[in-house]
């Protein structure tokens, strides 16, 4: 009975092509990479080889053999805060598999230290940047440091001066603004009708995206927000403290707050617990990340699940393929996020 499966076809190599043309395995390399130094009628003639046997050229991994450069570099606006540290983990397994070193940089939300690390890694020659950028950061001053030819790959934000339809470069983005009203709503099912936005800068691009989301899912509602209830800090636990003054003494203060991420979610936590309030009891608040701490603290965290790790897997994997077709334009890849309901969330305080 003859077999219900096809023979598997060998694939055609360089070499085959070379043997069938009578020429060198280098000089159908030549041909493939368009040299002008081969001369016309062996160009011909290897060029209908290749079409005759099927050659398929793999151009992206002919650049990454040919490259270089062998590392790549990773700037990030916050070191501090776990969601970067669980990217940059993820990053650096992608690009080590593929030969690379990760030459890792931190900004800390300060564009002029931004020009500085950008301008100090781009002597060491890597072939590509993943740039988380600082608040503020303008277009055309970040080109100046990397050069117009630096492939690059921006994580989460953009940069002033361009938008992702016209960027040159590769965007990776979370989904912002409906992280921020699946929040947002949850709270809303809870009972509650106060609730602040807390944290984080409208200048950044997630920043503005997340109070979008709230906003929008608030008037969907038909709730009212007051000024005083968009209240702005660092996207970090310490200023995050700092501000929660002026979200605490209000009157009426607001049962509820969105928060910016994690980090900040977490110092609101830490300042309500200083009032003898207790967060998941007295006030329901909600993060942005789902960090590692998120499950572990009391009480956990609800928050937006990311999956920084697998975020900084997913921008590797595009610089990478961005080094192999580095003419093409740049595309912008927005990734869902999920809500993780626990106990910070509760419904509003009996009066």
């Amino acid at each position: 009975m003859p077999s219900s499966h096809a023979p598997v076809r060998r694939k055609v190599t360089l070499i085959d092509i070379a043997a069938a043309c009578d020429v060198s395995r280098a000089t159908v390399s030549l041909v493939l990479r368009n040299s002008p130094l081969v001369n016309r009628h062996t160009r011909e003639r290897v060029q209908a080889e290749l079409q005759r046997q099927g050659y398929i050229y793999n151009r992206a991994a002919a650049n990454l053999r040919r490259r270089t450069s062998s590392s790549i570099a990773l700037v990030v606006n916050d070191l501090g805060n776990p969601f970067f540290a669980e990217f940059a983990a993820g990053v650096d397994e992608v690009v080590g598999t593929a030969g690379f070193v990760t030459l890792l940089g931190s900004t800390g939300e300060s564009a002029e230290r931004q020009q500085a690390v950008l301008s100090s890694l781009v002597e060491h020659g890597p072939g590509g940047v993943i740039l988380s950028p600082a608040e503020g950061s303008e277009a055309g001053r970040v080109m100046d440091a990397l050069g117009p030819q630096m492939p690059m790959l921006m994580f989460n934000r953009e940069l002033e001066g361009e938008t992702p339809a016209s960027a040159p470069w590769d965007i990776l983005m979370l989904d912002n603004v409906r992280g921020a009203e699946l929040a947002t709503e949850h709270l809303i099912a809870q009972g509650h009708r106060r609730i602040a936005f807390f944290g984080g800068h409208t200048r950044s691009t997630p920043g503005q995206q997340r109070r979008a989301g709230f906003l929008a899912a608030m008037k969907r509602a038909k709730l009212k927000v007051p000024g005083s209830y968009l209240v702005e800090s660092a996207p970090n636990r310490l200023d995050a403290v700092r501000a929660s003054a002026a979200l605490l003494d209000q009157d009426p203060v607001p049962t509820a707050a969105v928060c910016y991420n994690d980090a900040v979610a977490l110092g609101l936590m830490l300042e309500l617990g200083r009032r003898g309030l207790r967060p998941g009891r007295d006030f329901a608040l909600t993060g942005f990340d789902n960090i590692d701490e998120a499950a572990l603290v009391s009480p956990a965290l609800t928050t937006l699940a990311t999956a920084p790790r697998e975020r900084g897997r997913q921008a590797a994997r595009l610089l990478l393929a961005r080094l192999g077709h580095p003419q093409e334009h740049g595309q912008c890849t927005t990734v869902p996020v999920e809500l993780v309901i626990r106990e910070s969330s509760c419904p509003p305080p009996a009066a």
